[in-house]
C-alpha cells in the first residue's frame, strides 16, 4: 500500500525499480494496477515473486549481510536498518528470545525488502523531508502468522506501534501489519492532526480487499510546510489536553500542584470555577500538555490531588514565533518577549517575574516602573538578541 500511494502521487514505477536495483536483490518483479476501494481510485502495487519463494526464516546477520552488500545511498541504508532493527527488537522481546537468535519468517522474504526500500526509495524521489501520521487503525479479528493464529493486532505490530495512537474497528482483518507499524516507527512519523501544509499532491495505495464497510486504501498528502517550518510564521501543533474536576480539595494546595506541572514540561495550567452534581461548587483543572509528556503530567495530578480520575483529548494548538530579548532599561536589564506573525510583531511584552524584580529593587511600584519603560518596549523589535 505505501509503493501503491507513492506511485499513485507520481513517482513512476520504472524510478523506483531503478531505484531498488541498487539492493541488489532477485527473484522478484513490481506491477501497477489502477483499482477502486469502496469507490475510491487507487494504484496497487504488488511484489510478485519470479524465482524461489521466500527463503522464509532470516536472522538479523542475513539482513545487515543484504543491506551493506547493496549500493544503496548511506542515508537509505542507514534509515533501513533502523527500521529492521526495530522489526528484531520486537520479535525478539514478544517471543522472549535473544535479539542475535530471533527468526524472521513473514516479515524475512524479499517481498518485505522490497516493500520497506521501495518506500524509502519513493520517500527520496519524492525529496520528503518530514512523515506525520494519523491514528492508526489496527482492525480486529485475528491473523494467521508462522507462529499459528494470533489476535489482532498482532504481538510484533502492538510492539512497533508502541507509543503511536492507535484504535481498533469493527473490520474483521488486519488493517496494520508489522511491516507498516515498523514504516511508521523507522520512519519516526509523529502522530499529528495535518499540519498547515500547501498540498501538491496525493496518492491513494490499495490494499488487497474490496471492504464493503470502508476505503481499504492508504493515502498519502505531499506538500510544504506552510505553518511551523516557515521562519517567522505562525506554528500548528497538536497538544494533549488534561482534565480533572475536583470538589474535595484544600485550595492552599493547588500552588503546589501547579509549580509540579510547570516544572515537568506542562504548557499552561489553568483552574477554574464549576459548578458540578447537587449543586456542589468544585475547580476544574486543565493542564495543556505536549504529547510525549501527557503521562507524567498524568501522574503529578494524581499525586498532588485528590482527583480519583481524569479525561483526555487531543487539541490543536497554533503559536506565534517567539523571542527573548535583554532590554537595557535605567532600573536594570529586564527579557522581553517578543511574538510575531510573519515580519509583523504583534505584541512586546516585559517577563513579569523581571518586572517585580526590577521594581523592588529601585523601590518604585510596580505601576510606575511599567509606565516608566513603556517607551523602550516600542523599540524592542529593533534591538539584537543577547545571549540570555
Amino acid at each position: 500500500m505505501s509503493l501503491g500511494a507513492l506511485v499513485d502521487a507520481g513517482v513512476p514505477l520504472k524510478d523506483l525499480e531503478s531505484a531498488l536495483k541498487k539492493l541488489n536483490v532477485k527473484g522478484y518483479r513490481l506491477t501497477e494496477n489502477k483499482v477502486t476501494r469502496f469507490g475510491i481510485a487507487a494504484t496497487k502495487v504488488d511484489v510478485l515473486l519470479t524465482g524461489k519463494k521466500n527463503a522464509g526464516a532470516v536472522r538479523w546477520k542475513d539482513i545487515t549481510s543484504v543491506i551493506s552488500a547493496s549500493t544503496l545511498d548511506n542515508a537509505i541504508k542507514k534509515s533501513g536498518l533502523a527500521i529492521f532493527r526495530s522489526i528484531f527488537e520486537a520479535e525478539a522481546k514478544v517471543h522472549g528470545e535473544l535479539f542475535d537468535h530471533v527468526h524472521l519468517h513473514e516479515l524475512g522474504g524479499i517481498d518485505c525488502l522490497v516493500d520497506v526500500f521501495g518506500t524509502l526509495c519513493g520517500l527520496t524521489l519524492l525529496g520528503i523531508d518530514k512523515v506525520y501520521a494519523s491514528p492508526v487503525n489496527l482492525g480486529s479479528g485475528t491473523v494467521r502468522t508462522a507462529h499459528g493464529i494470533l489476535p489482532v493486532p498482532a504481538p510484533a505490530t502492538a510492539e512497533l506501534l508502541r507509543g503511536h495512537l492507535v484504535y481498533t474497528s469493527d473490520v474483521p482483518f488486519e488493517m496494520t501489519t508489522p511491516t507498516g507499524a515498523a514504516l511508521i516507527r523507522g520512519l519516526s512519523a509523529e502522530t499529528s492532526l495535518l499540519p498547515s501544509l500547501r498540498i501538491e499532491k496525493i496518492g491513494y495505495g490499495a490494499g488487497g480487499r474490496d471492504i464493503a464497510s470502508l476505503s481499504n486504501t492508504l493515502r498519502i498528502l505531499i506538500g510544504e510546510d506552510a505553518g511551523g517550518m516557515v521562519k517567522g510564521r505562525a506554528a500548528d501543533e497538536t497538544i494533549t489536553i488534561i482534565e480533572a474536576n475536583i470538589d474535595d480539595m484544600n485550595p492552599q494546595f493547588y500552588e503546589e500542584a501547579m509549580n509540579k506541572l510547570f516544572h515537568a514540561g506542562a504548557l499552561d495550567v489553568s483552574l477554574e470555577n464549576i459548578i458540578m452534581k447537587k449543586g456542589r461548587p468544585a475547580i476544574k483543572l486543565s493542564v495543556h500538555s505536549r504529547e510525549e509528556d501527557a503521562e507524567k503530567l498524568t501522574g503529578i495530578i494524581f499525586s498532588e490531588t485528590t482527583t480519583i480520575g481524569v479525561r483526555f483529548y487531543r487539541a490543536g494548538r497554533r503559536v506565534l514565533q517567539r523571542d527573548i530579548r535583554t532590554l537595557a532599561t535605567p532600573f536594570g536589564e529586564l527579557r522581553v518577549k517578543i511574538a510575531r506573525l510573519d515580519d509583523s510583531v504583534m505584541n512586546v511584552s516585559p517577563e513579569y517575574d523581571d518586572l517585580k524584580l526590577l521594581a523592588d529593587k529601585s523601590g518604585l511600584s510596580l505601576k510606575n516602573v511599567t509606565k516608566e519603560i513603556a517607551p523602550l518596549l516600542k523599540r524592542a523589535e529593533g534591538m539584537k538578541i543577547k545571549e540570555r
